[in-house]
């Protein structure tokens, strides 16, 4: 038996008398850290075309295997990014990813990145599987939405250089081919999340 039984209740007794922290969320929402690893964002580059290619070095890097992502060649006609390739389907699953950031130092281009918005709570499982739409970053003044034509004169390489700055004067949106005359679907992408969870034929959704 221990010589003063009562001294393990001590930390307990100092915690009764402070004073009590509540935090006023949601109204009032604490600052995150700069660093803070929240929901990703797909970033483009300075003149609107998309900087991911498609590489799916984000999934394979991925040890939730809660990303999906295929594929696609630009063509001369139809172009989302200055390379060969860029991401026609791009989906993270909120309802398995950790948040760990591996996704992000896996990334070559630097497509990837993560935000400090942390609000991901959800009314249904379907809605937790974000879609290409929902992750690609905003455009900026000075930016033309993809897909279009790269810069005049500039190559993959000067965009990764830091050379192009803006879109070039007249430039515009090229007609994409799923916006076709039939009005298509666009193809439904495979699954790996299981056939307990929402397929990602359902994720993959027009806005």
């Amino acid at each position: 038996m221990p010589e003063n039984p009562l001294g393990g209740f001590g930390v307990t007794f100092k915690a009764m008398f402070k004073k009590r922290l509540t935090e006023q969320y949601p109204e009032y929402k604490k600052p995150t850290a700069p660093r803070f690893h929240g929901r990703h964002q797909l970033n483009r580059h300075p003149d609107g075309l998309e900087k991911c290619i498609g590489c799916e070095l984000c999934a394979w890097a991925c040890p939730a295997d809660a990303i999906y992502v295929e594929g696609a060649d630009n063509t001369e006609e139809e172009r989302y990014s200055p390379g060969e390739r860029y991401g026609r389907v791009y989906q993270i699953n909120y309802l398995r990813c950790i948040l760990c950031g591996l996704c992000v130092e896996a990334c070559p281009t630097r497509a990837l990145t993560m935000t400090n918005e942390y609000e991901l709570a959800d009314s249904s499982r379907a809605s937790l599987i974000y879609t290409k739409e929902e992750l690609l970053a905003g455009l900026d003044e000075g930016m033309v939405d993809s897909p279009h034509a790269i810069f005049p004169g500039m190559t993959e390489k000067d965009y990764y250089s830091g050379l192009v700055t803006e879109a070039a004067p007249g430039t515009v949106q090229q007609e994409p081919h799923s916006k076709n005359k039939l009005n298509e679907p666009p193809q439904p992408a495979e699954t790996t999340f299981g056939p307990d969870e929402p397929a990602a034929a359902e994720a993959v959704r027009e806005k």
